[in-house]
């Protein structure tokens, strides 16, 4: 009697209720604009962004996970997350059920931790899972288009050469990458910091292979790494072919820039080039600096000229403080017996050497005796020359 009572809609939420019972999949949920907006008391509306102008994490509504962003995991993961670390697989699991099953953003701060934490190449490969997933639930549930700011892909960045992951962190410097990330110049200086850190200049050339492709322009700061660079693995043929790239990028070198610059035109001997440099360096910076006057003063004893090169000495000597004009004998000593003409000598061949030679030990010492005509105390000890 009871049954015969029941109107059609009753019929069919029971028929509903029993199907759920045994384990079949119920219904999905009603569209967005349908559903009721989180009070202003809801924990969600106290996520707070720390991640700049594009927010992190920003008063939301419960969302259908879209089929996007419910994708399985690639089976790599739970390959990965059993060799990382245990506190990065933690956060990670951790951040992974709040997007898929509580389908809200995870707290800022695992985020921040996960990236701390990060100490090898397992850990990395876990973040950037993350920060997939991370861009793909802004972008179909919370309606985010614009990418994390420029600080989390600095960080990720230094994450990356802590835990020498280079080939996932130079994927962090791509305008167009799957991350989230916004990069940035000062991301790609920490990895070219790192490749003069490791004296690699292959690296160094990678990297700004993938600035070049990404747009990220060349910096005075760029310059002085990449000059060490060149200088600190005798590389001046790639030195040449990247000041050639900055000059024509129309950047505004530093005096550091100068003097490596110089320095490596005098250590290989080539004076056309370091006329060439002062010339730029006059233009840009006003005064001399110790390194960049002895590269000069090199210059004209290659000329034959040790006159000029005591007097462009001189010259820096009188104008420099009582307290830093040590600095000029100290580098003086370093030019009579620290192997200059000495190294300079044996790039010659071999019918060039003995000339060579002579001719630099006889300007040198020339020079020397020049300088002390003019006051400096240089007390240097000529037959300790290195030629």
């Amino acid at each position: 009697m009871l049954r015969s009572l029941r109107s059609p809609a009753s019929r069919r939420l029971a028929a509903v209720i029993r199907a759920t019972d045994v384990g079949s999949v119920p219904s999905p949920p009603p569209p967005l604009h349908l559903r009721p907006a989180l009070s202003s008391q809801h924990p969600l509306h106290h996520h707070h962004s720390i991640l700049g102008f594009h927010p992190f994490s920003s008063p939301m509504v419960s969302a259908c996970f879209s089929s996007e962003a419910a994708s399985a995991a690639p089976a790599e993961e739970s390959s990965t997350a059993a060799t990382a670390s245990e506190v990065v697989a933690e956060l990670y699991e951790k951040m992974l059920t709040s997007v898929e099953k509580a389908r809200t953003m995870p707290p800022n701060a695992n985020l921040w931790s996960l990236v701390e934490s990060c100490a090898n190449e397992e850990d990395v490969k876990l973040l950037f899972q993350i920060l997939q997933r991370l861009r793909v639930f802004r972008l179909s549930n919370l309606r985010i288009h614009s990418n994390f700011n420029c600080h989390l892909c600095r960080r990720v960045s230094e994450a990356c050469v802590r835990a020498n992951a280079i080939d996932y962190g130079l994927k962090a410097l791509w305008n167009h990458n799957v991350y989230g990330l916004t990069p940035s110049v000062s991301s790609a200086h920490c990895f070219l910091l790192h490749a003069k850190e490791k004296n690699d200049a292959k690296l160094m050339v990678r990297i700004m292979k993938v600035m070049g492709k990404n747009s990220l322009p060349l910096q005075p700061g760029t310059a002085n790494i990449v000059f060490s660079i060149c200088y600190n693995t005798n590389d001046w043929a790639l030195m040449s072919k990247y000041t050639k790239r900055f000059l024509k990028a129309k950047v505004k070198l530093h005096r550091t820039a100068f003097d490596i610059w110089l320095d490596f035109a005098a250590k290989v001997g080539d004076t056309k080039s370091i006329w060439k440099i002062e010339k730029l360096r006059s233009a840009t910076v006003k005064k001399h600096t110790v390194a960049s006057v002895f590269s000069c003063a090199k210059g004209y004893l290659l000329e034959r000229n040790p006159e000029s090169a005591a007097a462009i000495i001189n010259l820096l000597y009188q104008e420099l403080a009582d307290h830093k004009k040590q600095s000029v004998v100290d580098e003086l000593q370093k030019l009579l017996v620290g192997g200059w003409a000495q190294k300079l000598v044996k790039k010659q061949k071999k019918e060039d050497r003995e000339e060579l030679a002579e001719s630099l030990r006889s300007d040198i010492s020339a020079m020397a005796a020049s300088l002390l005509n003019m006051g400096i105390d240089a007390k240097v000890n000529l037959e300790e020359m290195k030629c």
